[in-house]
């Protein structure tokens, strides 16, 4: 069975790596061909195309870039004709997959989504696109299986893949760290936004030691400039080992600040866009939160500051408070809930059962 995975971010690269391991449990002869990652070519995808060139966030961002975009449409429908594909998976990434499920449905491909688009978030008439042109949709947060029952759909709560990682299984609050971590994104266009003032909440607070989860692939040059500060250090690409050491964190919202909640690592969640970007996402977003831990809990266990909210001045201030003991106990006691309300590991071995469930379908028909 030929398996064409598509994932446009670093989440969604890691997510899928794991998807391909469980999936190779259940069919023997699978043959991974991928726009993703280094992770999912490291599992045995042949990858064709990486994220970081479609790495385009925001209505500005996408629409100065169309030309690009437009183009990289086009190569990757004929990727997916030209490599004989059997099953299209689509990890997350809404604005492209979206896109691609509509033309590849049309083409007659069985199109399993993995990592639903967060389409309770805005636009939700988005809706009635994935109700007519994806055969399996896979959830990784448990509201959204109720979301979907909403507009008739059948969805499947699968658990969230990060609880499959080891990394994970510990949820000790280790009184040892001693570092305070600055995620600031995966994205270019994210990171210029929000490092800079993370940078300077750390020049602010000369006595603690404060480490950037930098990112190989946005280039080590971008980084240099921020280290002139001694109290502020970079390593790459180990983000997760950075937030077992960390007392404390800065996060720009997204999968990393779920990552930090499973760590027992208090923090405050910013998110910095372009102006006009903003203008349009505040008319459209239909969520009280933009951290996914607030999203799951349903409530507001984190302090999120966004677009002109997130200052300097805002940031230490709460950076105060979350390396006060009875706020980090609050903190800790709503992670334990979150952990619950999550589940059991799984995620990806599920994952792989209802798709291999739709392979035997499919067989069947034939």
């Amino acid at each position: 069975m030929n398996y064409f995975l598509l994932a446009g971010e670093a989440s969604g690269d890691l997510h899928a790596a794991r998807l391909m391991k469980a999936l190779m449990q259940h069919d023997k002869h699978a043959n991974f061909i991928c726009w993703g990652g280094d992770k999912m070519q490291k599992a045995g995808a042949k990858l064709l195309h990486h994220y970081q060139d479609l790495a385009f966030m925001g209505f500005w961002e996408v629409a100065k870039n169309l030309p690009a975009i437009l183009k990289a449409l086009k190569q990757c429908k004929h990727d997916i004709l030209t490599e004989h594909t059997d099953i299209l998976i689509l990890v997350d990434y809404p604005g492209f997959n979206l896109k691609i499920a509509k033309w590849a449905h049309q083409q007659g491909f069985k199109v399993v989504w993995y990592i639903s688009p967060q389409l309770w978030a805005w636009h939700q008439s988005r809706v009635k696109n994935i109700k007519r042109d994806v055969d399996l949709m896979l959830c990784i947060l448990p509201f959204e299986v109720a979301f979907y029952k909403k507009f008739n759909i059948e969805a499947h709560y699968v658990g969230h893949p990060l609880l499959d990682d080891p990394a994970f299984s510990n949820t000790s609050e280790h009184q040892n760290r001693n570092i305070i971590a600055l995620l600031p994104g995966s994205r270019k266009q994210e990171i210029k936004r929000h490092l800079p003032l993370m940078a300077e909440v750390a020049g602010r607070v000369p006595e603690q030691s404060f480490v950037i989860a930098a990112m190989k692939h946005i280039g080590t040059e971008y980084y240099a400039r921020f280290s002139n500060k001694p109290n502020l250090h970079i390593v790459f690409d180990d983000s997760i080992q950075i937030l077992k050491k960390s007392k404390a964190a800065l996060v720009a919202s997204g999968t990393a600040t779920l990552e930090a909640a499973l760590l027992n690592v208090p923090q405050l969640v910013c998110y910095k866009g372009s102006l006009i970007s903003y203008l349009i996402g505040k008319r459209l977003v239909k969520v009280n939160y933009i951290s996914l831990v607030n999203l799951v809990m349903n409530e507001a266990v984190l302090c999120e500051f966004i677009q002109k909210e997130m200052t300097v001045d805002n940031m230490l201030e709460e950076l105060k408070l979350l390396l006060n003991d009875d706020k980090r106990k609050q903190i800790f006691k709503k992670y334990e809930s979150l952990r619950i309300k999550l589940g059991k590991p799984g995620a990806s071995e599920r994952a792989a059962s209802l798709i291999e469930q739709l392979n035997v379908s499919q067989s069947y028909k034939e």
